[in-house]
């Protein structure tokens, strides 16, 4: 039968979590009267306790034990509190349990949840044969399990909470009630109760909402140093003012709160201004803490030093302008020893100083050319008995050098030997072909300047206008000059007037045109040789030559011709498209000669502005000077310039210009220090301005 036990107003425990806080939970008592008992858990404290004797109370422990041993019921000897055992007392436990029969003994802790469970499933098996035999752990081999199994579930639970709480202002109720469900919460808190759980809830929400105040923290003070930089940049304001001070300075500034803000409370990391994610600006209490003091003097040496970098640089500078031994060309590695002291080094890289002297080389190189090219103007004369192809000989080199040698102006070009002698041969080119490309000032020429000045000034005549004047008759015919000597212009208006028709017509683009020929071989300046004829007025001229000796007659007839004509109200022949053509001479299509004589071909025509042609292929056109496609696009670009002459003179007649009643003469020079829109803009804003008839693109 069994034990029956007295049990009035006995307390029944559920969960660890009543332990201490019976009345937070339903008080739940013991029936009354007598209890029926299976078997004995023997409890013995092995703990160091307060006024009592451990031999004492294993003396009652063993009188106990003789009352239970005649219930023949099982017995397990549970030794308590062994997270504060006393090494002996346990010894003498295990030493009691053995004199007993040998008594299972477990050994526990309540307060670390170790071997309790094993202590009541040991005493079951005893009770219960038919159940596997338990296995009796140690109570530090156990405690280890324990904690493993503890840590695991912390880490899982600890997930549990990082997934589901991203917000510190979350509340426990209401997560703990997501949670309820999660195996990784219920796990926790069997192991460790409801309030460590509440407790890593805690601790998890208090870490969001630091890294939160961090985040704002670094935030407001990466812009600290713009806030400085807008409301105080000028070191002499704040050079000796003490934090204190400069926090009332920037509270005067007009733009304080556009980058602060003044809160009620402070300090601003314990008000709900942590969670004004709208507001960006600066808690202007900030300023007070040692991050905002040490970027508020890091702003206050950024200052000076940029000052002091600013004054390094203008010493420098004033010392590449007044040292002697700073000469235009003269490399950095020369010049470094006589600039550079310790100073210069202490406050900026060598390369800053570097792109300086880099600057200075530059600007005092170009004043080098600029006055090296005054003094070739002065000096003009050297330059006039050169060759046609302007190519001085090493000799003729040479007396210019020794002419220029003693002036000031050549020899700072010293080091820049190479870049002088290109100097001298571009001079020497602009000489004897002044044109915009050739000029030393190119591509700020004074032609270029005025040509696009004028043409986006220009507005062309109407639609009307344009009709009217492409279905001129006149357009329809073409006055051609041919000019050669030895009987090239014969030659080459014979070739034309073979591909002609019967009566004289030419087909260009599929229409069929009027050509009139003049061939030209003599002196231009006799009538019977003249351009122009009461009868003939050229629209163009194509100039031949197969030696040296006929290019020289070309220049000189063409020169003769213009300045006949200059100071004569008609002088549109001293614009009149010009196109130079070499032409084969027979068996001597190739070599040197062919070379030197296309090479001078192209000198001339860049000097006298006109378009140069090839020599015909070997092949091509046989037994002629040119080929048909050459002689095409010959007279194709003539129609097209007869046909702009005729286009920008809609609203006047070749004779209404040349009889205007004045006539101005402006002379500009490259280099000039005004600029040439002030002085053509009362003329281009006139409203009888419009372009000249000579086709010239810098001329009104």
């Amino acid at each position: 039968a069994a034990t029956k036990l007295a049990s009035a107003e006995k307390l029944m425990y559920f969960c660890t979590d009543q332990l201490g806080l019976e009345q937070d939970f339903e008080q739940k008592q013991m029936p009354d009267g007598k209890l029926l008992v299976d078997g004995f858990l023997l409890c013995i404290d092995v703990s160091r306790g307060m006024n009592r004797n451990f031999d004492d109370q294993l003396k009652f422990v063993s009188n106990l034990y003789n009352q239970l041993a005649k219930t023949k019921k099982p017995i397990v000897v549970v030794l308590t509190k062994c997270d504060e055992g006393v090494e002996r007392y346990i010894r003498d436990a295990h030493t009691f349990a053995l004199s007993k029969k040998n008594l299972q003994v477990v050994e526990t802790s309540a307060r670390s949840n170790v071997n309790v469970d094993l202590a009541f499933s040991t005493l079951v098996q005893l009770i219960d044969k038919s159940r596997g035999k338990t296995k009796i752990i140690p109570y530090f081999e156990a405690l280890k399990q324990q904690s493993q199994q503890i840590a695991a579930a912390k880490d899982k639970y600890e997930w549990l909470v990082g997934r589901i709480v991203k917000n510190h202002n979350e509340m426990w109720s209401n997560v703990s009630r997501k949670m309820q469900s999660s195996p990784e919460y219920q796990d926790y808190v069997y192991l460790e109760g409801t309030q460590k759980a509440k407790k890593l809830f805690l601790q998890h929400v208090h870490r969001l909402k630091q890294e939160h105040i961090e985040r704002r923290r670094k935030m407001y003070l990466a812009v600290l140093p713009q806030a400085f930089e807008a409301l105080i940049p000028d070191l002499d304001e704040i050079d000796h003012l003490s934090c204190v001070k400069v926090e009332k300075l920037l509270e005067t500034k007009p733009d304080f709160l556009k980058w602060f803000v003044v809160l009620e409370e402070t300090p601003w990391d314990a008000t709900s201004h942590i969670d004004n994610m709208e507001n960006e600006r600066i808690p202007f209490d900030l300023m007070e803490t040692q991050p905002a003091e040490q970027l508020y003097e890091a702003h206050l040496e950024k200052l000076r030093n940029e000052r002091k970098r600013a004054e390094m640089r203008r010493a420098f500078k004033e010392n590449l302008e007044t040292s002697p031994f700073i000469t235009p060309g003269k490399p950095w590695e020369e010049a470094r020893s006589f600039i550079m002291n310790e100073d210069f080094y202490m406050w900026l890289e060598e390369s800053i100083y570097m792109d300086i002297y880099s600057k200075h080389q530059k600007q005092i190189i170009e004043k080098a050319k600029e006055e090296f090219q005054e003094l070739l103007l002065e000096y003009s004369e050297l330059f006039y008995e050169l060759e046609l192809d302007a190519k001085p000989s090493k000799e003729k080199m040479g007396v210019i050098q020794d002419v220029l040698g003693e002036e000031q102006r050549f020899k700072a070009l010293q080091k820049l030997q190479a870049e002088r002698d290109a100097l001298i041969l571009k001079h020497i080119h602009f000489v004897y072909h002044p044109t915009k490309e050739t000029c030393p000032s190119c591509p700020l020429c004074v032609d270029s300047k005025i040509e696009h000045l004028i043409s986006s000034r220009f507005i062309r005549p109407s639609e009307r206008n344009q009709k009217n004047l492409l279905s001129d008759p006149n357009i329809d015919r073409l006055n051609l000059v041919i000019l050669g000597k030895d009987g090239l212009a014969r030659e080459l208006a014979n070739e034309i007037r073979a591909l002609c028709t019967n009566d004289d017509k030419y087909v260009i683009e599929g229409k069929m045109y009027e050509l009139s020929l003049r061939p030209i071989e003599g002196n231009v300046r006799l009538p019977v040789n003249s351009f122009q004829t009461p009868t003939f007025q050229p629209h163009g001229c194509l100039c031949l030559y197969n030696s040296k000796e006929s290019l020289s007659y070309v220049v000189e007839s063409i020169e003769k011709s213009r300045e006949s004509t200059i100071g004569r109200r008609d002088n549109h022949l001293v614009h009149l498209p010009l196109t130079l053509i070499l032409v084969n001479k027979r068996g001597d299509t190739s070599g040197e000669t062919l070379h030197s004589l296309i090479q001078q071909g192209q000198q001339i025509a860049s000097k006298l502005q006109c378009v140069f042609l090839d020599p015909a292929a070997a092949g091509i056109g046989y037994g002629r000077n040119i080929n048909e496609k050459q002689i095409s696009q010959v007279l194709k670009g003539l129609l097209d310039s007869k046909r702009n002459l005729n286009l920008v003179s809609s609203t006047s007649t070749i004779k209404d210009l040349a009889d205007v009643d004045l006539r101005i003469v402006m002379c500009l020079m490259c280099g000039d220090p005004f600029n040439a829109d002030d002085i053509l803009l009362p003329i281009l804003q006139s409203q009888t301005y419009r372009p000249s008839q000579c086709g010239s693109s810098s001329s009104v």
